[in-house]
């Protein structure tokens, strides 16, 4: 199965989710292609909706129209309730038959990685102890960044995010992140479940 993965920053694309998506759906046979979410040469789609609509839409028409056989997208929603709405629009849109799995991280994508304190503690080499709701911290990116300080190990934001994805527990990221991780681990795990 190939997958059309698109997303919005660096963290994402360098580890992080693809590691998340690789143990939500454990098809070997999945071959993820990236793309970033701001690529400038699709066409907008024309029609209702607003601009995260519009995107997701123009996506699922572009994965289709290169012969993919499903679509991942994740936004942050960056404080913008409308974008859940959005997008779930987009995931439900009959334009295309494309098989899809569009997301929404609440407040944004860094929020995941501060749901699992034991695997922020195995990653740092300190003890971490356990976060605020993840969801309802306001700037999880520096967050992140203040543990990685703490650490004495010299890695990367991107390395930190792509070993906390690959050590994470997937059940408590889930109970932590239920309005943003959880829809999307479902929605991932239907997509890859069709492949099989």
């Amino acid at each position: 199965m190939k997958v059309l993965v698109v997303c919005e920053g660096k963290h994402e694309s360098g580890g992080a989710l693809e590691s998340l998506l690789r143990r939500l759906g454990p098809q070997p046979s999945m071959q993820f292609d990236w793309d970033k979410l701001s690529k400038r040469s699709l066409h907008a789609h024309h029609g209702k909706g607003q601009g995260y609509y519009k995107r997701a839409v123009e996506w699922i028409l572009e994965a289709e129209k290169k012969g993919y056989d499903g679509l991942i997208l994740l936004v942050d929603r960056d404080s913008e309730p409308l974008r859940q709405t959005e997008i779930d629009r987009a995931q439900e849109d009959e334009i295309s038959a494309i098989r899809r799995a569009l997301g929404v991280a609440v407040e944004m994508f860094d929020a995941w990685m501060l749901a699992d304190e034991r695997a922020l503690t195995e990653v740092l080499g300190v003890e971490v102890s356990k976060q605020p709701d993840p969801e309802t911290i306001a700037d999880p990116k520096n967050e992140c960044e203040d543990l990685l300080r703490w650490s004495e190990r010299a890695m990367t934001p991107t390395q930190m995010y792509a070993d906390v994805a690959r050590m994470a527990d997937l059940g408590i990221l889930e109970a932590r992140c239920p309005r943003g991780f959880r829809p999307f681990a479902e929605r991932v795990r239907s997509l890859c479940s069709q492949a099989s």
